[in-house]
């Protein structure tokens, strides 16, 4: 009863999204304020109705009912209780409820916090957002129904897909979509406007929250996403450069480009245009990253369906909302206005260097995972793009865009002083310089490791740099020093800290160069080098878990004749699946990883193994999470989060951050 149940609230969602596009929609061309308040409870009732719907299906996950197709393909009655609650999503069905759940709670959230919003613009916006909700909703009833029935139960499911049966799945697909979704609240921001015809710093203002918002679930998704994929498959990386990883890249360089255009546009109330150009196509690669995932057109441990007829249905989603929205874009982008003016040395004159890097980059990205798809779709010749063309283009990118990052933190808005920033980075660029010393002297090469590393260290420092100058700006004793740091905007201590999250994950991303990989057959007893440790089997042993069985090692890992740490690789089998998956021993060890994976035993007693010394790996995700952290700091600010200044301090300040 509860699975049909919910199978009907999603067709009452459906016309509640229905009814949220267009009686608001009406309501703002007619200027009927009664019609456009319609808007509000709308988008709340068709939250419920999908989150009861999502609900009916995660009970049927729980409790095993294998008269769903859903259960009998992705479950098992002796699978884990944790991984019965992810593995609704992990797969195409119960990933697409969970968009759209995403999606209408995205809806909800801006129904409840706009009180502040002109009636018609919040009128507009969340007419497209329910039309966004009735598309995916038709998608799913018409062609991924998740309570899709069989007439004669099985006793038993086919489980999970093993690679799929990791903690990291239970929280890298909710963020990733909480990113990916969250950019369609700005696209509907910004698709209002450009109806509506107003587009002024109150809308940035109503539209950059939100933004910080998508790019900070977006940043802890794909770092998620990477590190469940290192320690997982088992191969010792944790980007391969795969399609449907760049399709989460795609959206978060366009979504960082954003957010800084989106700091100009409320501060000087300039690049107008671009800013709405950049919120249409953030949700945009996000609708392009679900069209690769669903379309069947990539094979990827990433990728669920393999439908054409899905991918035809979502390719129609994709067209219409992109097109229309750019459309819209070519027709009103002429009659904007063009805004404040500025010196190119500015603020705003390194946000846009920034802005050209970042599109640079993200147009890469998409060049690199498109063209192949294209190549042979046109021609049939199938060609691969991997990580020496991305590496090749994008390093000289991303290496300037990193030493801009502080000399931009240090530009006053409007008009700055070039110099008098250099010489506030004066100590940066010494540590900088010296750090990479430091690392040449003890690594030696690479060449570009070493650069990349003294950039990040002087990233770092540059960003610490910021704060301390802005707290000991005219200050005349301590306590006025700490005074001004504890009257520094929210905002300015998340900027700083982004960009320090950055330098760290640069710094992480360098020492992949002195990374140590040993290849070896492993015999009990004996000890093997993987960089200044030695490795060695102490014991083969089988075990049962719930749903698998599995061959595991026990290893110990030496410092010269001391044992710091023991691991335990594994190999599993899933009897159900009939599939083998590989569990990582990892180890951490200051700020490094050892890391090792086992795959074939042999007769003579010896098993084969990838050992790895990852110096520094740690900082990779200790970054994504610094700058996630100042991404929340940013969204706490008040300011941002209702566009009300806070009361200004009597002690003048040096000018606050984006």
């Amino acid at each position: 009863m509860i699975v049909e149940t919910g199978h009907y609230a999603l067709i009452l969602a459906l016309a509640l999204a229905l009814l949220q596009f267009a009686i608001p929609s009406a309501g703002a061309r007619l200027n009927d304020s009664s019609l456009m308040r319609v808007a509000r409870p709308t988008a709340i009732a068709q939250f419920l109705f999908v989150a009861f719907a999502y609900g009916a299906l995660t009970y049927a996950h729980v409790v095993s009912d294998f008269s769903l197709v859903n259960v009998i393909e992705n479950s098992h009655s002796l699978k884990p209780f944790v991984y019965k609650i992810s593995g609704v999503w992990g797969n195409h069905e119960g990933s697409m409820l969970l968009w759209v759940l995403v999606l209408s709670f995205c809806g909800a959230l801006v129904a409840i916090f706009s009180s502040a919003m002109p009636d018609r613009l919040r009128a507009d916006a969340l007419s497209v957002q329910g039309l966004l909700g009735a598309a995916f909703l038709l998608f799913i009833l018409l062609t991924s129904n998740p309570f899709a029935r069989v007439d004669q139960p099985p006793w038993e499911g086919r489980d999970l897909n093993p690679i799929l049966q990791d903690p990291g799945l239970a929280i890298h697909p909710p963020l990733l979509y909480l990113g990916y979704v969250g950019f369609s609240i700005v696209f509907s921001f910004a698709a209002a406007a450009l109806i509506g015809g107003r587009i002024d710093a109150a809308w940035a203002r109503f539209a950059r929250p939100w933004t910080l918002f998508a790019w900070t679930a977006l940043t802890l998704g794909i770092a998620m996403g990477s590190y469940w994929a290192y320690y997982t498959l088992g191969w010792g990386g944790f980007w391969f450069w795969d399609p449907v990883e760049n399709a989460s890249l795609m959206p978060w360089l366009a979504g960082t480009a954003l957010l800084h255009s989106a700091a100009v546009m409320e501060k000087r109330e300039a690049l107008k245009v671009w800013t709405i150009f950049l919120s249409i196509l953030a949700f945009s690669l996000s609708l392009l990253g679900t069209f690769l995932v669903r379309s069947g057109v990539l094979t990827s441990v990433h990728a669920f369906a393999s439908d054409p007829e899905r991918g035809v249905f979502i390719l129609g989603i994709l067209v219409f909302f992109i097109g229309g929205a750019l459309a819209l874009f070519a027709l009103r982008a002429a009659s904007l206005p063009v805004g404040g003016v500025f010196a190119p040395i500015s603020r705003e004159g390194a946000l846009v260097v920034n802005n050209l890097l970042l599109s640079a980059s993200c147009a890469t990205v998409v060049i690199g995972t498109l063209y192949p798809l294209a190549l042979e779709a046109l021609t049939g010749e199938k060609i691969s793009v991997g990580p020496p063309f991305f590496n090749t283009v994008l390093i000289p990118i991303a290496l300037p865009l990193a030493l801009l990052m502080p000399i931009g933190q240090m530009l006053a808005w409007k008009r700055g002083d070039l110099p008098a920033a250099l010489q506030r980075l004066r100590a940066a660029f010494a540590v900088g310089v010296l750090a990479a010393a430091a690392l040449g002297a003890l690594y030696g090469t690479p060449f570009l490791s070493i650069v990349s590393g003294g950039i990040a260290v002087y990233l770092v420092v540059g960003a610490v740099s910021d704060i301390a100058h802005r707290a000991t700006f005219r200050a005349s004793s301590t306590g006025a020093v700490f005074s001004r740091l504890r009257g520094l905007p929210l905002s300015a201590w998340g900027t700083s800290l982004s960009h320090a999250g950055m330098g760290l994950t640069l710094l992480g991303l360098a020492a992949t160069g002195w990374g140590v990989e040993n290849i070896v057959a492993m015999k009990p007893g004996e000890y093997y080098d993987v960089g200044p440790y030695k490795l060695g089997i102490e014991e083969i042993s089988p075990r049962n878990g719930p749903n698998y069985s599995e061959t595991y090692t026990v290893m110990s890992v030496r410092s010269g004749t001391e044992t710091v740490a023991k691991i335990e690789p594994a190999k599993r089998f899933y009897q159900a699946r009939k599939m083998q998956r590989s569990e990582a021993g990892i180890v951490t060890l200051g700020l490094g990883q050892v890391y090792a994976a086992i795959g074939d035993s042999h007769e003579d007693g010896t098993i084969d193994a990838r050992l790895y010394w990852k110096p520094f790996v740690t900082l990779i995700w200790i970054g994504a999470l610094v700058m996630a952290f100042g991404g929340g700091l940013s969204l706490a600010d008040r300011r941002l989060r209702i566009g009300v200044a806070r009361r200004a301090s009597a002690v003048a300040m040096p000018e606050a951050a984006e």
